[in-house]
Parts: C-alpha cells; structure tokens; sequence
C-alpha cells in the first residue's frame, strides 16, 4: 500500500487482506459444517460485500437498519438480535429477517403472536447468559449476573414456549476457541435440558480466528463435536474476525505543540471522534514506523487529536526520526469497530473510505463534506 498517494484522512481497507481473512473464515464453516454469518456492528462496510458473499451467505443486524442494509446490500434476510424491538417498526423488520433472537421471555411473547400470524419463514429463540466469559474489560463484557443482555437459567421456564427453534449466546471478545470451550461447558450444565428440542444454537461473536496464533483446528474440533454431540445446527457470527488487520487510518502531522518538555504531534484525526475504541476500551493503536518508547528513546511524541476534547490524544510513541508538519502517520488495524463507531463530533473533518484494490489501484469509496455534518442536525 502507497500511502503517498491516500488522501487524508482516510479510512484503507486492504482488498489482499480482506480475501486472506475470507478464506479462513470459509475453511472453517467447510471444515466444522457450520454456518458462519457477518456481524454488521463490527464490519458495516458495504462496499466490500460483493467480495464479502463470495465466502459467506449471511449477516446479523441489530436494528432495523442494519437489517435494511442486509436486505439491500447481503441480497439475503438477516439474523436479527435487539435488546428491545419497537412495535412502529416491527412489522417492516419481518419483511427484511429470517431469524429473530429475543433478549427476554417478554419481548417473545409479545412479539411472536405478530411473527406466527405473518406466515412468514421467520425462526425465534432466545438469548441466555450462561455467566461465563474471558473478557476482562467491563465495557465488553455481557456475562455478568447482573447484566441486561440474555436470560438467566433461573429466569427460564421448565418447557421451552411453543415457537422457540433455538438459544443464542454472546459473551465472547476477540477470544480464542478454548475460550468458546470453557463457555460451551457451562452452556450445557445450565442450559442442555433444552437442546433435544431446540434447530439451532447461535454461538454469539468474539471468534477471532483470523488472529495470528489463533488455534483454529481446535476451534474446529470444538465445533464439530458440539454439533454431533446434539445434533443442532450451529451459527457464529463474528464481527472483527473478518476485517481483523484488514486495512489502516492514514493522517498527517499538522502541528507540534511541545509544552513542559512533552512534544505532541497535533493530527488532522481524531481519537474520539475517528477512533474511539481507543479510549473507550481502552487499546493503544499500532503505528506503522514507531514503537513503544524506552530508555533509549530521542524522538518520543505524543499523538494529539483535532478535536477539543482534553483527553483526545495518545500517549508518546517513540518515531526513530524527528516528526515535521507534513508527514503521515498511519494507525494499524483500523477496520473493524472503527468506522461503524465514528461520529461527527466537533465538526472536524471525517476521514474518507477508500480500497487499496488487489491490482494495487485506490479506489475512492466515499468522502464526505459540511452538508454530512449538517444534515446529521438539522
């Protein structure tokens, strides 16, 4: 990828890699016969879905847009989960689903009756939290007793209702497969009384196979032997395993700003507003050409981002060479849960969407202008 010739900012999916991850993701719904669909909150960039159905038949959606976007843009009904459906919208998110999970008995039963006399092919389940997770970080972590997402065991009633075809679950984030295996164990002790009677069993995300070191022929035999064991089919739907290392955020320096011997490189990208995962997980990102500083280090900067927010910045990162107004800085791993999370914030300028095309060219997606800005509040 030529960053030289990106415009910033700008948001790069590289095609290569989407392809790579693609492939990966097939090799396992081929090799585990399951069936593995896109979840749209992490990966939303519908200009890569014709290369996106090339490799998998489905997405989960999580309001009646994403839903939308499915219908127009997969040309396929979604897997829908919401922690609360409405019933303005309720009657046009049928005609765009095949698949509703509900994350309480009382969304079910006041909903089902509409779903049953549609005569449409839609099949429900249920979301359950089977309080068991590796995620440490509070803010991505939907398993604890007291959480509001999916149904305790001690909620559930001794027969399933009529209508249910299968349970869900997600309690996973960018874990592994022995991670799924510590869950999966759980899920059978709380929750197995119900699996004879139940189509499918929808694993949630968190998957992230396409991660280097990832043990993915485990996370295969996983699969296969819960499949076999209660002859269900099993659903994955993955959001970052897709576009994980997929693409970057290019920027430019547009001012140093040095205050009590700390140099911030002030950028034409904001954190908050471009990548907030940043400070909301929080993560610090990879830079192409820069390290963590250490002893050794001469030429540290901070990373200022243009918004006016106090703490829209990074701590220093160590460039090997002085830093001028003018260069780029490129942040790492950019795709995923980044370009679904942006905002407008301070009016500053959002970056563009562009692919760096497997023949090498740039294709401009998308830019965007004062009137986007605008419109949003109007």
């Amino acid at each position: 990828m030529d960053f030289t010739k990106i415009p910033s900012p700008c948001f790069v999916l590289d095609e290569k890699r989407l392809r790579k991850n693609l492939e990966l993701i097939d090799y396992v719904q081929k090799s585990a016969r399951v069936e593995i669909i896109l979840a749209f909150k992490g990966f939303a960039m519908w200009s890569a879905f014709p290369l996106v159905k090339q490799y998998v038949k489905g997405a989960t959606a999580s309001s009646l847009y994403e839903a939308r976007l499915c219908f127009e843009e997969m040309k396929t009904k979604a897997h829908v989960f919401a922690p609360a459906y409405f019933p303005n919208e309720f009657n046009e998110l049928m005609g765009y689903s095949s698949h509703f999970v509900f994350n309480s008995l009382a969304q079910f039963h006041r909903f089902y009756p509409g779903i049953k006399k549609s005569g449409q092919p839609i099949s429900c389940g249920i979301r359950v939290n089977p309080e068991m997770s590796d995620v440490q970080t509070d803010l991505y972590n939907p398993s604890s007793p007291k959480s509001r997402l999916g149904v305790l065991k001690e909620h559930f009633p001794k027969e399933l209702p009529e209508g249910v075809d299968g349970l869900h679950f997600h309690v996973l984030c960018e874990s592994t497969s022995y991670a799924l295996e510590n869950v999966l164990e759980v899920f059978e002790q709380r929750f197995g009384i119900y699996l004879p009677k139940l189509k499918w069993i929808n694993m949630g995300g968190g998957h992230l196979m396409t991660r280097e070191g990832y043990d993915v022929e485990h996370l295969i035999q996983v699969l296969k032997r819960f499949k076999e064991k209660h002859q269900v089919e099993v659903i994955l739907e993955p959001g970052s395993a897709f576009a994980w290392d997929t693409g970057v955020l290019v920027s430019e320096v547009q001012d140093i700003v040095v205050s009590r011997g700390v140099k911030t490189a002030i950028l034409d990208v904001s954190f908050t507003a471009h990548m907030p995962d940043t400070l909301e997980m929080p993560y610090r990102p990879r830079i192409v050409g820069a390290k963590d500083p250490d002893q050794n280090s001469k030429h540290m900067y901070r990373l200022g981002g243009v918004s006016c927010l106090a703490g829209d910045f990074m701590e220093e990162y160590d460039f090997g060479k002085e830093l001028n107004v003018g260069d780029r800085v490129v942040f790492e791993d950019m795709i995923h849960y980044t370009m679904v999370k942006t905002t407008m914030f301070n009016g500053v300028q959002h970056p563009a969407i562009a692919i760096w095309k497997e023949n090498n060219e740039l294709k401009i997606v998308r830019e965007f202008n004062y009137q986007d800005f605008k419109e949003r509040l109007s």
